[in-house]
């Protein structure tokens, strides 16, 4: 599996708190190996079609598009506001 990120994914991690970057490096590892770990928690984004979301934890989530192969990470932050703009 091949993750790609979108220039908006590298900014919006970049300006996350460091403890927050290695954690979040962590899951994507894990979400590599079995993106449907459970503790990942990925489901379909019933607002927009064909997007799913992650979570980093409790508060923090990913949103990503599937490819057959691929998957692109699109953007990461608080829940809220990832659920605005996925």
């Amino acid at each position: 599996m091949n993750l790609y990120r979108t220039e908006e994914f590298d900014k919006a991690l970049k300006s996350l708190p460091k403890k927050l970057q290695e954690k979040t490096a962590k899951k994507l590892e894990l979400f590599k190996k079995n993106p449907r770990h459970p503790s990942l928690r990925t489901k379909k984004i019933k607002s927009a079609r064909g997007i799913w979301e992650g979570s980093i934890d409790k508060k923090y989530r990913f949103t990503f598009e599937r490819g057959k192969d691929t998957i692109i990470l699109r953007v990461i932050g608080p829940h809220n506001e990832v659920l605005k703009h996925p």
